[in-house]
């Protein structure tokens, strides 16, 4: 039987509420497709948030196209919605097989299943080959109604399922090693005018720009970065030859001026990345990129080359300003210095630096908070600075932690809509639980609007009203009452200073 597929983003988009208005493409989804149609399957894409749908328009969707499988990406952030989307598909179409995948279902495929029935499969891991398998498996008669067998879903490393009522895992899929094995994306499978993605670019104004990922994975070892769980902390990148294929059919086809670099750690490997910048020197490709780098990886001499290569913008994680809560709590490295060095480097080259801070670690002290607060504000002038309280995303070292401490309830669930017992701030941070220990909640309030007037000079009055909509306890009410005093607080000592 031919297999038809559909692998969607839900409406509420790819990220957190906070990044909404990011239009950028999913490469996960698009790679996945791109394997399935080099294998003559037949696929399709569906951006719901691109193309402004409701759940009732992609269930519509779904009942008019239907499909074998609808295939649903999920980060952790979104899945409150991709998980109501799910239930409404199964719905109106129980034979269509609901496949859900992503950077949130590595650890949570037991309790998805456990809790979310409409829900047929979750893919744990890289998607690229176990897609293909599934549907080969889907051919072969493995279908999830009466008479359906699943002995050949148990032939698919990778994901769980129900089986009699059972769970059932097939075990962790082999990451890829060899990530030029992969077809580039299919960014020919959706329109991409509709993302119509540009970046301002100092001096230039806005130039049309596409996202890529060359990498996979993460050698440091963050203890709240869910990174080392998903990619692993052996980094797998394609080869630079084909880095540049794939920037140059982008310009070409796309027009694209801006690439923006989705790797983790664009420095992993500095031979690499120099060898990169040198193919993009000689090629004459005039772009303009933005990466992620770890500034104890970072020499000024291949700076320099990233520079003349025509990068405008770095980022880079300093997290906190205590090199306690840094050596001891976080696992990092990176001294104040190496990362003053690159602010220092940039400002000479023209160049933004983006640093990035964390707030409420845990044994963090207000006095340690306030330290990383006042170094944040002293860079004003001098870099970009971007900052969040920490979350406790699932599997990390921190989720062990706050577990073991009894700040996660052993019976907390990921599917359920609210849970009174953790903390969350969907306006700023995603529907993700908040990790809090020695800081109260005015001290992080505190920080919140400091640092927003001070760096992110962002307005909170939009963000205020959408806080007032989702008071629907006396729980919330407090939470957004502290808030407000900090707030206020904070006004009335600037006008009094």
């Amino acid at each position: 039987m031919a297999v038809s597929v559909i692998l969607c983003i839900p409406p509420q988009g790819y990220f957190a509420e906070r990044w909404q208005d990011s239009s950028m493409p999913s490469l996960g989804v698009l790679s996945m497709a791109a394997c399935l149609e080099r294998e003559g399957i037949d696929v399709h894409t569906l951006p719901a948030h691109m193309l402004k749908m409701e759940i009732a328009d992609v269930v519509g969707h779904v009942v008019e196209e239907k499909p074998d499988i609808f295939g649903l990406t999920i980060t952790t952030e979104n899945r409150l919605e991709a998980f109501e989307l799910a239930r409404e598909v199964k719905k109106a179409r129980p034979e269509t097989l609901i496949v859900i995948g992503g950077p949130h279902c590595l650890a949570t495929a037991d309790d998805t299943l456990i809790h979310i029935p409409e829900i047929d499969i979750v893919v744990s891991g890289e998607g690229e080959e176990t897609i293909v398998e599934l549907v080969r498996a889907v051919e072969a008669g493995s279908l999830p109604k009466a008479g359906g067998s699943a002995k050949e879903f148990k032939k698919v490393t990778g994901i769980s399922f129900r089986d009699e009522g059972n769970i059932v895992s097939t075990g962790p899929r082999m990451k890829i090693n060899d990530l030029d094995s992969l077809p580039m994306p299919g960014r020919h499978l959706e329109d991409m005018a509709l993302y119509n993605l540009n970046i301002e670019v100092p001096g230039k104004g806005k130039l049309p720009a596409v996202n890529l990922m060359t990498s996979r994975g993460c050698p440091f070892d963050c203890n709240f970065c869910a990174t080392p769980v998903n990619w692993g902390r052996k980094v797998r990148g394609h080869s630079p030859e084909r880095v540049i294929a794939e920037i140059e059919l982008c310009i070409d086809r796309y027009g694209a001026e801006v690439v923006w670099f989705y790797d983790d750690t664009m420095n992993y490997n500095p031979k690499r990345l120099e060898t990169i910048c040198e193919m993009m020197i000689e090629r004459k490709l005039n772009l303009n990129w933005f990466c992620e780098v770890r500034v104890d990886a970072l020499e000024r001499r291949l700076f320099e080359k990233m520079v003349e290569a025509g990068l405008y913008h770095v980022g880079f994680g300093i997290e906190s300003a205590s090199e306690r809560i840094c050596q001891d709590i976080i696992h990092k490295k990176a001294t104040l210095k190496q990362a003053m060095d690159v602010i220092d480097w940039s400002n000479e080259a023209g160049i933004i630096a983006n640093p990035f801070f964390v707030f409420s670690h845990p044994t963090e002290t207000w006095e340690e908070a306030k330290e990383t607060l006042e170094f944040a504000e002293s860079l004003e002038g001098k870099a970009m600075r971007s900052m969040a309280i920490l979350h406790v995303y699932p599997n990390t070292q921190l989720w062990s932690r706050a577990v073991d401490e009894g700040k996660i309830p052993d019976d907390f669930t990921w599917t359920a809509k609210e849970d009174p017992r953790i903390l969350e701030l969907p306006e700023a941070q995603g529907r993700v639980p908040l990790y809090m220990d020695k800081l109260t909640w005015f001290q992080i309030s505190t920080i919140i609007f400091r640092f927003s007037e001070s760096a992110l000079k962002v307005s909170l009055f939009s963000k205020i009203l959408k806080a007032v909509k989702r008071i629907n306890s006396f729980k919330k009410f407090r939470q957004y009452f502290v808030m407000g005093l900090a707030l206020v607080k904070l006004k009335v000592g600037k006008v009094f200073s």
